[in-house]
């Protein structure tokens, strides 16, 4: 699910009272069955997020961050080899794992914070524009990465400005405005407005 919108319309808020950071003023948020703020530690043993910036230790390697990160969150004791897999599965070769994270792109920033997401093995991954600043290239490879994670059953809502991304890999498109979600509509609806017709006379 892609929420759509300009600057304030909600998007970060919607992704901030799933993640319990936000209390609601009416309603719920709900995940997995769970109230988002009375039952807030379930709720973020279910979730990954992912923001527009991931923050890495940079004298620290792709592999070490994500070792440090999974053992800051709790999980069980991951093998060098489990962690490399990890991050080769979210697009972030051997090679660059062991790299000092200093050096990094955003783009591999954000494959990291994926490894993490499939570490956690996350039921649903939440994102807040996590394509802002890439290249055309690293944004068509990060939505391919996203559609191989809803495949494999990780509900997924993603906050985004991206129009193009949005109707590429959406199931379901939310336009938001002002707080409250407008309607909701199909990515087919979103790219007939993207590339309208031409007719011919």
């Amino acid at each position: 699910f892609c929420l759509l919108g300009p600057n304030g319309s909600g998007k970060t808020t919607t992704t901030h009272l799933f993640l319990g950071f936000t209390t609601p003023t009416s309603g719920s948020a709900r995940v997995c069955g769970f109230d988002a703020t009375s039952d807030h530690y379930r709720v973020r043993q279910t979730i990954a997020y992912i923001p527009d910036q991931i923050s890495l230790y940079g004298p620290l390697s792709g592999l070490e961050n994500l070792r440090y990160l999974t053992t800051l969150a709790g999980f069980r004791k991951l093998k060098d080899a489990e962690l490399i897999a990890y991050l080769e599965e979210a697009g972030l070769s051997e090679e660059a794992a062991r790299r000092r994270a200093g050096g990094y792109s955003k783009g591999m920033r954000q494959k990291v914070g994926v490894a993490l997401a499939l570490a956690k093995e996350a039921k649903v991954l939440l994102l807040d524009e996590p394509t802002t600043g890439l290249d055309p290239e690293s944004i068509a490879e990060f939505g391919r990465l996203i559609q191989r994670l809803a495949q494999q059953g990780v509900a997924t809502l993603m906050a985004t400005h991206d129009l193009a991304l949005a109707s590429e890999i959406g199931t379901r498109i939310g336009m938001m405005r002002a707080g409250q979600l407008e309607k909701t509509i199909t990515p087919q609806a979103l790219g007939e407005l993207l590339h309208p017709a031409v007719g011919l006379a």
